[in-house]
């Protein structure tokens, strides 16, 4: 018998079987870095990426993303998210981009946050591609999950 949670006896691929477990409130923190030419920023920052406002659809397309991620990651559950906060803290060599993701639920939603971050970053890459073509998506990575009772009703 496997170890692995989403490995069957004979090998093959499953979904894990979550009904057992509890509903409790789940919060995941992913954040990753977008490295970009300190004009790329500066053009984001003043709102002068002929594409439009790069942080704006990057946020939209964070929040989408995490809320579609069952659909990307085959083994992944599809969950009743909460809260999905995608955010960005200009710097001078680039862009870090932080997603935090909550839900009550019976499995947890890292790989929301992840992927929340993970497209935010291809969409500024997407934006910006024709203004810096040596731009570098880097240290994407969960920074923390919680989770805690729910509140009962």
């Amino acid at each position: 018998m496997s170890d692995l949670t989403h490995i069957r006896e004979d090998g093959s691929a499953a979904m894990v079987d979550v009904s057992d477990k509890a509903i409790v409130r789940r919060e995941a923190t992913a954040e990753g870095f977008i490295q970009l030419l300190p004009g790329t920023v500066s053009a984001i920052s003043e709102g002068e990426v002929p594409k439009g406002d790069v942080l704006a659809v990057a946020r939209i397309a964070g929040i989408q993303a995490a809320k579609k991620t069952a659909d990307l990651i085959p083994l992944c559950h599809q969950l009743p998210l909460t809260k999905v906060a995608v955010d960005f803290k200009i710097q001078e060599d680039g862009i870090q981009i932080s997603c935090t993701v909550r839900t009550d639920a019976k499995t947890g939603v890292e790989m929301e946050a992840l992927t929340a971050v993970s497209v935010a970053a291809l969409t500024i890459y997407d934006m910006c591609k024709a203004v810096d073509k040596g731009m570098v998506i880097r240290d994407i990575r969960l920074v923390e999950k919680t989770k805690s009772s729910v509140p009962a009703i």
